[in-house]
């Protein structure tokens, strides 16, 4: 969808792009003097595979100030961009045949990387009417004795879902019950949150050795470019990660790392105020949409997207296209409101489509008057 909004805009069309996975903000100045100064200072030669140690150090502090996580440095990893450090993860604890569990709707990654490793993915359908969150009988009737490994993401990406505490308690309830099976937890999106304080399911104590936590700078500091993502988990996981990735890029970009360390042990204030504006443009797009007949959506939690159902519209026509499903629904809207979004199959949630909300609020407006205008052409 990227692609096919970027040949229209060539084309000199107005395309508005709400299929934006990462925020619209420049990123924050004190971390781009920590880059400049990391130039100017000589950081120019290869790296650990798993990071300077001031970086790894930088990792635990984070993780105790905004999590209270106790980690020591060799149970940090950092690599090019959270998608290397779920890629390691993966690849280092799943072998052919074993069992992946993942409550849909799931990045589009998790699923594939998955497949690559050789392993089956065992999706979990969720619902709207449920917040896209699974419960812990949903969890205990798909575990097998193929289950190697269940990863979710909170906040999520693309339905916005964050678990509270006792929503985690009560999927703990269950990993009690089967000690061999680990967990990925994709917190990327942690400071994006709508609804309060971020849990872990690290905090945990018991089940803190099966947890493989991923994190990274994208989303939180406006670092998508930059490329930057850790993992902090049992030392014996982190090594098998760093044997990977050893082989496959090595250590990720020396200036970005100096960086990175400035992101993690600074000030969050350009953070938080980014996601107050994502908070108003949340409510903004939510506001909007209650115009919109058919759209089933949960309001979300956390993260920068809607993912409404839009399987109302499949088999309307407006005389000359006919929407059949979701990759249809977001082709016409690009080509009848010039508004590009992403078809939910992508994410295991077919009758959904993700709309992105990291864009400006007049672009938001603009974006969602089109799309009710299309709409409303469908009989």
């Amino acid at each position: 969808m990227a692609k096919l909004g970027r040949e229209l805009r060539a084309q000199g069309i107005d395309v508005i792009d709400l299929s934006l996975g990462e925020p619209d903000f420049d990123t924050p100045q004190h971390i781009k003097d920590a880059a400049i100064k990391a130039i100017n200072d000589n950081w120019s030669h290869y790296t650990p595979v798993a990071g300077f140690a001031d970086l790894r150090e930088a990792v635990c502090t984070k993780l105790k100030r905004d999590n209270n996580l106790d980690y020591k440095p060799e149970n940090i990893i950092t690599s090019t961009g959270a998608k290397q450090s779920l890629a390691n993860a993966i690849y280092a604890v799943v072998d052919n045949g074993d069992e992946v569990i993942i409550p849909t709707p799931y990045w589009v990654t998790y699923s594939e990387l998955v497949k690559m490793a050789g392993g089956k993915v065992i999706e979990i359908r969720t619902t709207p009417e449920s917040g896209f969150k699974v419960t812990p009988q949903q969890f205990e009737a798909a575990i097998t004795d193929k289950t190697k490994l269940f990863m979710f993401s909170s906040p999520c990406n693309p339905s916005g879902a964050v678990y509270s505490k006792a929503e985690l308690e009560g999927l703990v309830t269950v990993f009690r019950k089967y000690p061999n099976i680990l967990i990925i937890s994709d917190e990327i999106y942690e400071y994006i949150n709508f609804v309060g304080g971020h849990e872990s399911i690290a905090q945990f104590d018991d089940l803190k050795e099966r947890v493989i936590l991923i994190n990274g700078l994208s989303k939180g500091f406006a670092m998508t470019g930059w490329r930057l993502g850790y993992i902090a988990a049992s030392v014996e996981i982190v090594k098998a990660c760093e044997k990977i990735q050893g082989q496959l890029t090595s250590g990720t970009c020396s200036i970005t790392q100096k960086a990175a360390v400035a992101a993690l042990t600074g000030n969050l204030k350009p953070s938080l105020e980014m996601t107050q504006e994502f908070t108003r443009r949340r409510a903004r797009v939510m506001e909007l949409i209650k115009d919109i007949p058919g759209f089933k959506c949960f309001a979300p939690e956390g993260a920068f997207y809607i993912f409404p159902d839009v399987s109302y519209y499949y088999g309307k026509s407006d005389g000359t296209q006919t929407v059949a499903n979701a990759a249809d629904f977001s082709m016409y809207l690009l080509n009848t409101a010039n508004v590009s979004s992403v078809m939910g199959d992508a994410f295991g949630e077919p009758n959904c489509v993700r709309f992105s909300f990291a864009n400006s609020m007049p672009n938001i407006e603009r974006a969602w008057a089109r799309i009710k205008e299309a709409l409303a052409k469908l009989k």
